[in-house]
């Protein structure tokens, strides 16, 4: 049983992260990159999607508390994060860290769950991609046709200047007197997929670096909304007024607003902060780890924590927050200001916004899949880099694949919850991670250290551990489901291919 908790040596891990030649990871990151990288990610889905959901579903207007309290969540993880990273510049983020720390069965766990994590993330935001897409063309008359923009099954109408799910027909409205269509397959979040994976191929620094420029893109279009929104709430403050009351709504009974309503706010918007942990899996790309990576999770935290609370905050001033659960809330917000071209710059907002999203989760993927076939624990293929480009080509390209294809043909916009609980579960193994390396290796040493240790791990377990409590319970069936898989592979194969399990004891010791 003990050797399911072997733990990998520092030693090993230090002399991984010096590898140098063709068949490494190419390290071209600085620490604008590294922040971009984590924005990307997290500036996305969560304002231009999410904000609206928990808002109308969980927390109303005090979904900025619920902000604030995933801030939180994610600043402990996030110091905890930041620790490692200057320590283990290498690929894999929690699963390397939890490998360091609490043994190789624990990192399968986490590293297994990451897999499942990021590529349904992905698949997620290219559905979502692709609806707004679709209402950007429209706005110049282009129309795709409707049939390759949905799922399978999913019936459309043609409303107001646009292809619409029926589910999302306003009340009053009869649809009989609407053109109709049913979808075949969405093609458009296929090819999304696909474009983005290419990009992925090609190289770190050509992705990074096409990620920045569409990152301070999507930031001025957010602050255009900050500004319009607020100006328009400085000026009619009774709109404001009437829409924040009450701002923390009574309990419906079923466990939304109220206090705990706040908290499942909390919980349903962490789909958003798994940004920065992807931030983490690029450490074996940066220039200077022991530097940036500190600066790129914890800059990128505090840049979007801060945009989350005043968006959330502004957008249910300006609309009660049980009219939010739309697709496209912000959009409907800025349309409450009367700016005409509103709507449109939203749209290029969230198109740009949502593909950095899709990049950042195929690029921590990808990454997880090169760290654990690099231990073994995956078959090598895994591993292999492009001998011009330095990716890990073959993983990127295959996991493309089978991301593009969901959300071609399955419904993955309901289940956007389920990426949650992999989120939280990485923060908790790093934040215990911490605590033990503190204690084992004392002595080790660290270019960033996490403050009041082992305090800010702790109170990061506690917080992570809340948060997965308030989730659905579906969440945790589909991830119980994912482990039970993941385990007939570790001991089918992972545990007979482990290089870890093949070391010496006194080497596994750390002697």
């Amino acid at each position: 049983m003990s050797r399911l908790f072997r733990t990998k040596p520092m030693s090993l891990l230090s002399a991984e992260a010096n590898e140098q030649g063709e068949h490494t990871l190419k390290r071209s990151l600085g620490a604008v990159n590294l922040i971009t990288l984590g924005i990307g990610a997290i500036i996305g889905a969560g304002i231009f999607v999410l904000t609206g959901t928990a808002a109308a579903e969980d927390a109303g207007p005090a979904v900025s508390l619920s902000f604030v309290l995933a801030g939180i969540t994610c600043a402990f993880a996030g110091l905890c994060y930041a620790e490692f990273a200057s320590i283990i510049p290498i690929a894999g983020s929690a699963y390397t860290y939890g490998y360091a720390t609490l043994g190789e069965f624990v990192a399968w766990i986490i590293g297994w769950d990451l897999c499942l994590e990021y590529g349904f993330g992905a698949a997620t935001v290219a559905a979502g991609w692709s609806g707004y897409l679709s209402s950007l063309l429209a706005q110049f008359h282009i129309y795709i046709p409707p049939q390759f923009t949905a799922t399978p099954g999913t019936q459309l109408v043609f409303f107001q200047n646009e292809w619409i799910p029926l589910k999302s027909l306003p009340m009053g409205i009869d649809p009989t007197n609407l053109q109709h269509a049913t979808g075949l397959f969405n093609l458009v979040a296929l090819l999304a997929i696909l474009a983005v994976t290419t990009i992925l191929v090609i190289g770190i620094k050509e992705s990074a670096n096409l990620n920045s420029f569409i990152v301070f893109v999507k930031l001025g279009v957010v602050a255009v909304f900050i500004v319009l929104g607020g100006w328009f709430l400085f000026q009619h403050p009774h709109i404001a007024t009437a829409n924040w009351h009450p701002f923390i709504p009574p309990s419906d009974g079923a466990g939304h607003f109220g206090l705990n309503g706040i908290a499942m706010g909390a919980a349903s918007v962490f789909f958003a902060y798994i940004g920065f942990d992807a931030v983490s899996t690029a450490a074996q790309e940066a220039r200077n780890p022991q530097k940036d990576m500190p600066i790129g999770i914890l800059g990128s935290l505090v840049v979007c924590t801060i945009l989350y609370i005043i968006v959330s905050t502004i957008l249910t001033g300006l609309v009660k927050y049980s009219n939010l659960d739309v697709a496209a809330p912000v959009a409907l917000g800025i349309k409450v200001t009367g700016v005409g071209w509103g709507t449109l710059l939203v749209d290029i907002g969230a198109v740009f916004g949502l593909g950095t999203v899709m990049l950042v989760m195929l690029l921590g993927q990808s990454r997880v899949f090169f760290s654990m076939s690099k231990d073994g624990l995956l078959p090598r293929w895994c591993s292999d880099i492009h001998p011009r480009f330095r990716t890990p080509w073959i993983s990127t390209i295959i996991v493309g694949l089978v991301v593009a294809v969901m959300p071609a043909f399955l419904d993955v916009n309901a289940l956007s919850k389920l990426v949650n609980i992999g989120t939280l579960l990485a923060f908790t193994i790093v934040s215990a991670g911490v605590w033990v390396l503190r204690v084992r290796e004392p002595n080790l040493p660290r270019p960033f250290k996490t403050p009041l240790v082992p305090l800010v791990p702790i109170l990061g377990m506690i917080s992570a551990l809340f948060l997965m409590t308030r989730l659905p319970a579906i969440t945790w069936e589909v991830m119980i489901g994912w482990l039970l898989v993941g385990l007939i592979i570790y001991f089918g194969y992972s545990r007979k291919h482990s290089k870890v399990q093949a070391l010496p004891e006194s080497v596994a010791a750390g002697d």
